[in-house]
């Protein structure tokens, strides 16, 4: 059966809105056909079991959240610099709240991988690939720091992230544009 990439990428938009809003228990095909306003049965069309559409959230949310090259041509234009990193971490900050959606969606993956060892393994491959990508990006712009220290950044900012997201009045008193300076300072002074 011939498909659209059109419809298929609007369907993945929608159950990344389905596990935002109803979690991985909430992603069904029959929510996934509501929520992107197709005919009743298309999703099973583009997705033939629940592993596979998965796996296509997880590529679909990787582009999503992939800042726009000539943004990030633009930012990269500035010498290296403990500054850079801070405007990177920033820029991310910015990017997580424009696409909450992308990242909470991200957020149940991960807990459905708890239960689901084929989603476990695909979901450890995908994170460690943009992981290994964050490093390699990091090391090869010559920005500050070595391999641990971006490790290190990534777990912290990973931790503000989640934070900012599900329980932003608990970052409310602090400014995430300082807390963000602050971290960057401490974790690659360090390294």
């Amino acid at each position: 059966m011939r498909q659209n990439p059109a419809r298929r990428t609007a369907l993945l938009d929608a159950a990344i809105e389905v596990l935002t809003r109803e979690g991985s228990r909430g992603l069904t095909l029959r929510a996934l056909d509501a929520q992107a306003e197709v005919p009743k049965g298309t999703a099973s069309n583009y997705f033939p079991h629940r592993a596979e559409l998965l796996a296509q959230i997880m590529r679909r949310i990787l582009e999503r959240l992939t800042p726009e090259e000539s943004a990030l041509a633009d930012t990269m234009t500035e010498a290296p610099s403990m500054e850079l990193v801070v405007t990177l971490g920033k820029q991310l900050v910015e990017r997580t709240r424009a696409d909450r959606s992308s990242h909470i969606a991200l957020l149940e993956l991960r807990l459905e991988a708890t239960r689901r060892p084929e989603l476990h393994a695909e979901l450890t491959r995908f994170m460690a690939e943009q992981l290994e990508a964050n490093i390699d990006f990091h090391l090869g712009a010559k920005l500050p720091g070595d391999r641990t220290g971006v490790v290190l950044l990534y777990l912290a900012m990973l931790g503000m992230i989640v934070d900012d997201l599900t329980v932003p009045d608990l970052l409310a008193p602090f400014s995430t544009d300082k807390l963000i300076e602050e971290l960057v300072g401490r974790v690659l002074r360090a390294a």
